[in-house]
């Protein structure tokens, strides 16, 4: 059934969330094996009685059911969630406890605590995000490492490792300190941020564009916007730079699949609705004093989503905003894209200038499109040799069969 895998991966994090919650963080196997068993049951219901009408809340009903048998457990219920111990221990308060818990609000509450857990401090920033993606979004340990170009066994060490140590932990994280939110919440958004780049521009091997991912991480900046202790201005605009880059999906591919550079794409393409609601996130974000990379990135492409055509960009704004965006955040990505920007205000050798400026350059030496700027920049001034050597280093660092037929096309006009 063709429903079955992008259910089950939706539900799975949403069931993982709320059982952690009953069970304790520290049970995350037993809690995995639930869900599992709730995903077994409906295969084998479902292939003789057809999928049902809300297959959703046929699966939360059948993991509820089952939480309740494994609570009833003596021997279980003793060691599972200590700050729902007391309401655990006796059959009155046990079901409205369940219920609760699997409640619409209780389930947003769920997967709030568990994306604040997964950012644990002990954990690199890759863990970090593999967790959401294994645990929050229901990913399997094969997408996972699709996602970060690892292989099988090397993310299934990683995330193994990252779920004893998130068990170790053995609460979840509690929304109820302010400074606790605060001081985990920058790693919440870098990681939703990092979630959503993988899915807009990363590095998969069958498309330069996963929309499933995008999707992921819109899901989870709107669950933060949702509880007033995490709708923060840095959320705000968070939620506008992934609205304003989403809406430019429809046009970052053309109908054979071919990669379109954002000056040449067709903006009539670009969803509309989507960029209406980054314009109202940005305003949003507007409140207090505070001034994030989020902020600075999402002014960045609004400027870009007002203009009709490339040509009628405000290019001197956007150079001017990456100017403040490397006051904040000073890294080798930031200076490139503002040499582009550069490029488009004051011509490519201007641009040329800047890029060997950069700090740390090393750095960029294996992303495909630094060698590619490089490239029209040459050949925008009529070195066409020199553009054809660039072209030829970015094409064997392409990572994907629209990378590569972009960069193989741009090297062919070298000749």
């Amino acid at each position: 059934m063709e429903i079955e895998e992008h259910l089950f991966r939706h539900e799975a994090g949403r069931l993982v969330a709320i059982l952690a919650r009953l069970f304790g963080i520290g049970n995350l196997a037993l809690v995995e094996d639930v869900v599992q068993d709730a995903f077994c049951r409906a295969l084998e219901t479902w292939k003789f009685h057809g999928v049902p009408d809300n297959p959703s809340a046929w699966l939360m009903t059948t993991a509820r059911r089952r939480a309740l048998d494994v609570l009833r457990r003596d021997a279980v219920a003793r060691r599972l969630a200590p700050a729902l111990q007391s309401e655990l221990e006796s059959e009155w308060t046990r079901a409205p406890a369940v219920d609760e818990a699997f409640s619409a609000r209780g389930l947003n509450d769920a997967q709030l605590r568990m994306m604040f857990s997964c950012v644990h401090p002990r954990l690199a920033e890759e863990a970090q995000v593999a967790l959401i993606l294994n645990l929050l979004c229901g990913f399997s340990v094969d997408e996972t490492a699709a996602a970060f170009l690892k292989n099988r066994a090397a993310m299934e060490k990683r995330i193994t490792r990252a779920k004893k140590t998130l068990a170790a932990s053995k609460t979840l994280f509690e929304l109820t300190g302010e400074h606790e939110i605060e001081s985990r919440l920058p790693a919440v958004l870098r990681a939703i941020y990092l979630l959503f780049s993988e899915g807009y521009h990363g590095a998969s091997a069958e498309t330069s564009v996963r929309i499933e991912l995008c999707e992921e991480a819109l899901r989870l900046i709107y669950l933060l916007l949702e509880c007033p202790s995490t709708s923060t201005p840095a959320a705000h605009a968070l939620a506008a730079l992934l609205n304003f880059h989403a809406s430019r999906v429809p046009g970052r591919l053309d109908a054979e699949g071919n990669l379109t550079l954002l000056f040449d794409q067709d903006r009539s393409r670009w969803d509309r609705d989507r960029i209406v609601e980054g314009q109202r996130q940005l305003e949003l974000s507007a409140a207090g004093a505070e001034l994030t990379a989020y902020h600075v990135e999402s002014a960045i492409a609004a400027e870009h989503a007002r203009s009709g055509r490339s040509d009628d960009t405000d290019w001197e704004a956007i150079v001017s905003l990456y100017d403040t965006l490397m006051r904040i955040q000073p890294t080798p990505v930031v200076a490139l894209n503002r040499a582009v920007a550069v490029a488009q205000r004051d011509g490519p050798a201007r641009a040329l200038e800047e890029i060997g400026k950069i700090e740390d350059r090393e750095a960029l030496s294996r992303y495909p499109f630094y060698f590619a700027a490089l490239g029209e920049f040459e050949l925008r001034l009529g070195h066409a040799e020199k553009a054809h050597g660039l072209f030829e280093s970015a094409l064997k660092l392409a990572r994907n069969g629209a990378e590569a037929r972009f960069l193989g096309e741009r090297l062919r006009s070298c000749v």
